[in-house]
């Protein structure tokens, strides 16, 4: 495996039941984006797809210490919601965007008795795709296609 593409940050949070998103996962994303500034760089790495940012760009512009930067960065990881990549000596972090689709798919379901479509919420929206990511390590909570 090139050097470039070892995951540096995976995750390590509730584990998906089957192919749909768990309830305890979708729990542990909102949680994790409860936090302002753990918001604040979830929505500055999905700006910033498929590219993603170095952490000391992240750092920088959200004004975070480094270290608290880290932390932050780990509960997210640990939630699925972002990856980190080693590119030379520089950490990559990028948006897990298939899993955001997953907890966004989770949470509308239900919506018009099963059809999310009627409500204005696309169904499906693992179909869609967020820049090259063929290439990105899919998580077991991602959905796939139905």
């Amino acid at each position: 495996m090139p050097r470039e593409m070892v995951a540096v940050v995976g995750h390590a949070g509730p584990v998906a039941t089957g192919r749909a998103l768990s309830a305890p996962h979708a729990l542990a994303a909102l949680a994790a984006l409860g936090q302002p500034t753990r918001l604040e760089i979830f929505r500055l790495l999905i700006r910033h797809e498929p590219d993603g940012l170095a952490a000391g760009n992240l750092a920088d512009t959200i004004g975070c210490p480094q270290n608290t930067l880290s932390s932050h960065l780990s509960i997210l990881a640990r939630a699925g919601l972002v990856r980190g990549t080693r590119q030379g000596r520089a950490i990559i972090y990028r948006a897990e965007i298939e899993n955001m689709r997953a907890l966004i798919d989770f949470l509308v379901t239900d919506c018009c008795d099963g059809h999310p479509d009627l409500c204005g919420f696309p169904r499906a929206a693992s179909e869609r795709s967020c820049g090259d990511r063929s290439k990105a390590k899919r998580l077991p909570n991602s959905r796939s296609k139905r």
